[in-house]
């Protein structure tokens, strides 16, 4: 599967462990980490930062950059495990597009997120945004479904077994 789907998304909402995963799964990996925040407009990032949530349309931009990178990292052959929110199918298959994709999503309980959310600092993610985001979630029917609940160690030997990687 590595020699074909060279980029992983790891998706879910906003306090399911996206980033955290990502980075150990890329350090056990030795694959490059990328996290699709960072490539949010600073107006996307603004309005999330005061509590608004973020509509299609403010998405779209910030989709179109990550599917570029995505493809130039396919076509440059380089490993990458991205962090990705990915809400929607149709976000998905704009992510995918053209390049292979592997999604990973880390299905966690809303209490747990809400703890996440309230402990940790975040440069402009609003706690308040946790059920906009859920109520945007479709669950995706062509992913490795993982339990975003167990420990980052277990999460990663499942990943790990589960696509077949060493």
């Amino acid at each position: 599967m590595t020699n074909r789907r060279n980029t992983i998304v790891i998706m879910g909402v906003s306090g399911s462990g996206k980033t955290s995963v990502g980075k150990a799964l890329s350090d056990k990996l030795g694959w490059q980490f990328k996290d699709a925040d960072d490539y949010h407009p600073m107006v996307n990032k603004e309005k999330m930062r005061q509590g608004f949530p973020l509509n299609d349309q403010d998405r779209e931009p910030w989709l179109q950059i990550l599917r570029a990178k995505i493809l130039s990292w396919s076509q440059d052959k380089i490993p990458t495990i991205l962090a990705c929110s990915a809400l929607k199918q149709s976000y998905r298959e704009i992510l995918a597009e053209k390049s292979p994709v592997t999604f990973v999503y880390l299905k966690t309980e809303r209490d747990v997120l809400q703890k996440r959310l309230e402990s940790r600092s975040h440069e402009y993610m609003n706690p308040a945004l946790l059920d906009s985001q859920l109520s945007t979630m479709e669950e995706p029917d062509e992913a490795l479904v993982i339990d975003g609940n167990l420990p980052i160690d277990e999460i990663l030997v499942s990943i790990v077994q589960a696509l077949g990687l060493v």
